[in-house]
């Protein structure tokens, strides 16, 4: 999924067995049969140019790639310059499917950080991101690292937690609704503030079909 319709072309000239076209609006370009060494093919031709690459599918499935893709593309702050580099599907995965409904991810972490509920809010975002380091690097010295801040801050933070959640922080499963719970809520709020800057709207949902740019071309596309 490309950025810039004006690169469709030029990038299909580049890539061997590339089909463009569009879907739901935007320009984008299919590639058959990736193999091993695909990405490291893909990488230098894109490079500087703002794109996402879908997980690779059987052709009946290519809308879905191509969905996720431009769901990626949408997630991804757009950074001009030589150094920009492609984003792919496959190193987003949890990211795209903690994201993938929205409004049940705010069910998610409402539901789960009810007890936070009642703190002001730079309370809630002080133990909010404690409790995330803490779950993410499995004890206090590691979320002080994470965080920069004195080990002793964590354990009086989660000393706090403790006495809100109760018991439930020592079970696994809580442990894991939790962690999911926050990790949406961060990934909604850098979705929020980039959705500010920007202006567009990433959060609706794509079913429209692709269409080539180049009807001759699809001959050489196997199943398409």
């Amino acid at each position: 999924a490309l950025a810039t319709p004006g690169e469709t072309q030029q990038l299909a000239a580049v890539l061997d067995d590339a089909l463009a076209g569009m879907f739901a609006g935007r320009p984008c370009l299919l590639l058959p049969d990736p193999d091993p060494d695909a990405r490291a093919a893909l990488e230098a031709p894109l490079r500087g140019r703002l794109a996402a690459v879908g997980h690779a599918v059987a052709p009946r499935d290519t809308a879905s790639s191509l969905r996720w893709a431009l769901r990626l593309l949408t997630l991804t702050p757009h950074r001009g310059g030589l150094d920009t580099r492609a984003v792919f599907v496959d190193d987003h995965l949890s990211t795209l499917l903690l994201l993938q409904d929205e409004p049940l991810a705010h069910a998610l972490a409402a539901r789960w950080l009810k007890p936070l509920a009642d703190l002001t809010p730079r309370q809630s975002e002080r133990l909010e991101v404690t409790l995330l380091a803490w779950l993410e690097g499995g004890g206090a010295p590691e979320a002080a690292k994470a965080l920069s801040v004195h080990p002793q801050t964590v354990r009086y933070r989660m000393r706090q937690l403790e006495k809100l959640f109760g018991p439930g922080l020592r079970d696994p499963r809580t442990r894991f609704e939790l962690e999911m719970a926050l990790r949406s809520r961060r990934l909604m709020a850098q979705v929020r503030r980039q959705n500010s800057r920007t202006g567009r709207r990433n959060g609706r949902v794509v079913t429209a079909d692709f269409t080539p740019l180049v009807v001759g071309r699809m001959a050489r596309v196997n199943g398409l």
